[in-house]
């Protein structure tokens, strides 16, 4: 694990978050249900639009249009990694176990359960995260919608990636990769998996036991 790098861990949760799409289709309650925490910059800017699915696609048309994010192009579209390192990432996460391409289409694949062990026991190790200054950014954390409404108490800073169309004002954190808040703008799911993260390398025992369980259940294992 010693070679991985944050940005290998941006394109593993990318993927299951295509995974996750997959399977809503043809699910018109399951499709209604996907998580849209989109709610903490300003308006999207052009081309932000992001890796969505329209909700009247046909099944085959849908599924057609989900096995199209899985290119690297489309990956580094949708995360602001390069191209040439989306193939390193993916090519060391397979390494590693973390990833593996599917027998039957060849797409890659996140090990999700290698991944939350990882996130849970290792990852504030290899990728500690530090508060810094005060500044204006997107929500991270606690102050994310995945958790505000269940941790987040009167007074407390909130924590932010910085950036500049962000609507909070909070005490930095480094991000996971450099793009993250490109990123997130573009996948609601990446939000919440990213900010769960954070709260599992910068939290408090409490914070990290119920980022840990909301975790899991949208890595639904």
């Amino acid at each position: 694990m010693a070679n991985l790098k944050g940005q290998d861990i941006g394109v593993l949760l990318k993927l299951l978050s295509l995974q996750k799409q997959a399977q809503v289709v043809g699910d018109s309650h399951a499709r209604q249900a996907w998580s849209d925490d989109r709610c903490d910059w300003e308006p999207e800017l052009e081309g932000e639009s992001g890796d969505t699915f329209d909700l009247n696609m046909g099944n085959a048309e849908l599924s057609r249009y989900i096995e199209s994010r899985y290119t690297v192009r489309a990956l580094a579209q949708e995360t602001g990694i390069s191209k040439s390192q989306i193939n390193i990432a993916l090519n060391r996460c397979i390494a590693v176990g973390l990833a593996k391409k599917d027998r039957k289409t060849g797409l890659p694949k996140a090990n999700a359960k290698a991944l939350f062990e990882f996130i849970i026991y290792g990852l504030k190790y290899v990728f500690p995260a530090k508060t810094g200054e005060l500044t204006r950014g997107i929500a991270t954390s606690f102050a994310a919608p995945v958790l505000n409404q269940k941790l987040m108490s009167a007074g407390e800073l909130s924590l932010v990636w910085p950036d500049a169309k962000g609507s909070t004002k909070g005490l930095s954190v480094e991000p996971l990769f450099t793009s993250v808040a490109y990123a997130v703008k573009r996948d609601p799911e990446m939000y919440a998996l990213l900010a769960l993260i954070d709260a599992i390398r910068i939290g408090q025992p409490r914070e990290v036991g119920l980022a840990t369980g909301l975790l899991k259940q949208h890595l639904e294992l």
